[in-house]
């Protein structure tokens, strides 16, 4: 992530993050409310010190279910306070006494049954409330926060995307060079983090070379959706859109198909991508299709107050989004929580190459999950 461009220039200022649980504050915004009935039991849980499958786990014990029978909207991190939504699954049955899931890390806020499944991405984004400890450079962080709000940040995948040490990004280039990979979310994982870096490349050559200003044949999103059209040139009417926010600027998620936008924002996206066309070929090849992410990352109701513990930011970003995007055009932070994780770690010996146990052909993954700070979809 440090070589990618910065849109302000790289802060001057430091910061702690996540000292404590307490210091990374996460909620989850859904886009309906339950409807009161239905097989489906819709459950509002404030956690600490547990992630989201251990919390899913434990549901589906408490509620003596198939752990599948227990799905959530997105991933939440271990290390902080967060409050997001389960639906657990359980036809004919008497609702449960959810309270009694109560503990010091785990707490029922409410529970509802609903109609329908809730499923992966039904969010509308994510409220995150962070506190930055022993700050410096205030101003220069507080002038960062009002430029942010009017323009945005670089819409870059995080550095969780590519996992401790950048190794999705390696396996997924050696599984589309031929590796095999057996476990079916650890082929997404890695084809996501080759996806990821071709787009944070792409990002970075544009802002660096052309900043935010339009290209002629750039492809536009429609704020809010994933709906796009192609501009061949920008007349008033469409660069007013543009600048009332109606549409946004895109970057590829690459995949097969034709080359979405023309003209000089193509030959500026191709000249990005010259580089990696290995990565190209390989995500053509696994079948996954051309599609867009907006250009720069929006976040709502962006505010600050400095405290007696440092400077806290709170923020509303959509899902699928990163706060560390944010973080990192603010300050120079350092993340208490894996500082402290990697110093746990444990380095394990190469398996010999005689194993039997282990194909020649197949990627070894037996990493332990690093502290996560994404916001989800």
């Amino acid at each position: 992530m440090s070589e990618l461009h910065y849109l302000y220039g790289k802060p001057l200022g430091t910061a702690d993050l996540r000292t404590q649980n307490s210091d990374f504050i996460v909620k989850e915004i859904l886009p309906f409310s339950p409807t009161g009935e239905g097989e489906h039991h819709m459950l509002h849980v404030r956690k600490e010190g547990l992630n989201t499958v251990q919390v899913a786990e434990m549901i589906a014990k408490f509620a003596k279910v198939h752990p599948k029978e227990v799905t959530y909207a997105g991933q939440k991190d271990k290390n902080a306070i967060t409050e997001q939504w389960f639906g657990v699954r359980i036809p004919g049955k008497e609702t449960p006494l959810w309270k009694d899931l109560n503990s010091e890390r785990l707490t029922i806020l409410s529970s509802s049954r609903h109609s329908k499944k809730l499923r992966i991405g039904a969010l509308v984004g994510n409220r995150f409330i962070l506190t930055l400890r022993n700050v410096t450079q205030v101003e220069d962080i507080i002038s960062r926060i009002e430029k942010v709000a009017q323009v945005g940040v670089p819409n870059y995948f995080g550095e969780q995307r590519f996992g401790h040490d950048g190794k999705n990004l390696v396996f997924g280039r050696q599984m589309m060079a031929g590796k095999k990979v057996k476990d079916r979310n650890k082929r997404s994982m890695y084809l996501s983090a080759v996806r990821s870096n071709l787009f944070n490349t792409v990002v970075s050559y544009r802002l660096a070379n052309h900043g935010t200003k339009p290209l002629a044949g750039d492809c536009v999103m429609l704020a809010g959706s994933k709906s796009f059209f192609v501009t061949p040139e920008w007349d008033l009417i469409v660069l007013k859109r543009l600048i009332e926010k109606d549409i946004q600027l895109s970057a590829p998620l690459w995949g097969r198909g034709m080359m979405l936008p023309q003209g000089e924002a193509a030959a500026v996206e191709t000249l990005a991508m010259s580089e990696l066309a290995d990565d190209c070929y390989g995500l053509e090849h696994a079948g996954l299709e051309q599609e867009r992410r907006p250009l720069l990352l929006e976040p709502q109701a962006l505010k600050y107050e400095q405290t007696a513990d440092g400077l806290v930011l709170e923020f509303v970003l959509p899902a699928g989004s990163f706060a560390t995007s944010l973080l990192r055009e603010l300050v120079n932070y350092q993340d208490v929580k894996e500082q402290q994780w990697q110093a746990t770690l444990v380095q394990e010996p190469a398996p010999e190459a005689t194993n039997a146990n282990v194909a020649a052909d197949t990627i070894e993954t037996k990493t332990e999950a690093a502290p996560n700070i994404e916001a989800e979809s």
